[in-house]
């Protein structure tokens, strides 16, 4: 038996395991003070004042939060080729077009990402998991989309589930349809990769598109996604980030787990999710990495009730690890309560994953997957930011 004692503030996240959590109940945190969490068999036995008649691990928390570890909803984590370049071209004014006519961008990634080996790809890969957990981040949907052809998408999805299986996290596998790789037609590769679809089942639960300008129509978004959930894949989409083409509106025709971005999204599209359980996925780090004013409406969303999560959106240019500074850039640029957020990188990205099952939440027998955090409230999270914040880390109920 592990007993964790002494917990100043235990943050439960009371949901009915169905449905995401929206609108006022996203601020419902299920907050008990001054218990212990016993644990045994890598779950949560019992959430108690009292104390167990055998103990063999104690672990005290006077004067700390405990909560249930962040699951990140949209990483990138498996690619070759830093961007650090880009940086000082955006600060002088370069537009993303105009880094990408100069060699920069995704296709600087993808060439690179070509270029490695699976082994080289896994060492490069491995730094990032290891930030993600420090930062306690324990489960997180990861997606490919730096390959752009079958086989450099199977070699990242390849190291996805090497990665999940050598690091205590969950990593749950989607194939992105990203971009249309040069000197090819949008309709050519997207029936290439229907074809791959029952390869790629073998390696990737959901399917993903980046539905916008410059990149996928919403036409032949609608085409790939029908014939993924033919095979039964869960079904995710990049939509709305850079301009509305009409993709988000595919809510009316197919059932997604997810939207993510959603910067563009107009009203009517709002209404028809807040009739779904479909998860708002919100990246803020994309526009702050970006240099942009505009970030994704939360307010509108969440007042509408629409269920919201948040990401981190790891990828080479937006190259953060870490949970706990989308929290505050969630609080500070999207206006959300610190309860929204918490709930947004909680129980509802662990919805938007597909994994709320054994995280997301705490409560009696459900997997003990929870951070204990060095702050005396959980209302230090955002507030207090630019540090770890996270002092131990629980995974399927054993100190990591």
């Amino acid at each position: 038996m592990k007993v964790i004692e002494n917990i100043s503030e235990l943050i439960t996240i009371p949901n009915d395991g169905r449905h995401p959590k929206r609108g006022e109940g996203m601020r419902d945190l299920g907050i008990i003070r001054n218990v212990n969490l016993w644990i045994e068999d890598g779950k949560v036995l019992r959430i108690t004042r009292e104390m167990p008649d055998r103990v063999d691990e104690k672990i005290d928390a006077r004067g700390k939060v405990v909560m249930p570890s962040f699951v990140d909803p949209h990483t990138h984590p498996v690619f070759s080729g830093y961007r650090d370049f880009e940086l000082s071209l955006k600060i002088s004014g370069k537009t993303y077009q105009d880094i990408l006519k100069s060699g920069g961008g995704i296709f600087y990634t993808v060439d690179r990402t070509r270029e490695a080996s699976e082994d080289e790809l896994f060492r490069e890969s491995s730094k990032r998991i290891e930030y993600m957990i420090k930062h306690g981040t324990l489960a997180a949907e990861s997606k490919s989309g730096y390959g752009l052809d079958l086989e450099n998408e199977l070699k990242i999805l390849k190291v996805i589930r090497r990665l999940s299986r050598e690091y205590p996290i969950t990593l749950v596998p989607t194939f992105l349809l990203h971009v249309v790789p040069r000197k090819r037609e949008e309709g050519d590769y997207v029936l290439e990769m229907i074809d791959a679809l029952d390869t790629l089942k073998r390696y990737a639960v959901n399917v993903d598109v980046f539905c916008d300008k410059g990149a996928f129509s919403s036409q032949w978004t609608e085409i790939f996604l029908k014939k993924a959930r033919e095979k039964g894949f869960n079904l995710k989409m990049h939509a709305d980030e850079l301009e509305y083409i009409g993709c988000s509106s595919l809510i009316n025709k197919l059932d997604f787990i997810s939207m993510d971005h959603l910067i563009k999204t107009p009203d009517e599209v709002i209404v028809e999710m807040s009739r779904k359980d479909t998860v708002a996925v919100l990246l803020p780090g994309t526009p702050f990495t970006l240099l942009e004013d505009k970030y994704a409406n939360a307010r509108k969303f969440i007042d509408n009730n629409v269920p919201v999560a948040v990401g981190t959106d790891l990828n080479p240019n937006c190259y953060t690890e870490s949970m706990q500074e989308i929290i505050a850039l969630s609080i500070y640029k999207m206006r959300m309560s610190v309860e929204e957020a918490i709930t947004a990188s909680t129980y509802n990205a662990a919805f938007a994953t597909g994994v709320q099952d054994r995280y997301g939440s705490i409560g009696e027998g459900k997997e003990a997957n929870l951070l204990i955090l060095d702050i005396p409230s959980y209302t230090h999270l955002g507030y207090h930011f630019g540090v770890n914040l996270v002092s131990d880390i629980v995974w399927k109920g054993e100190l990591i």
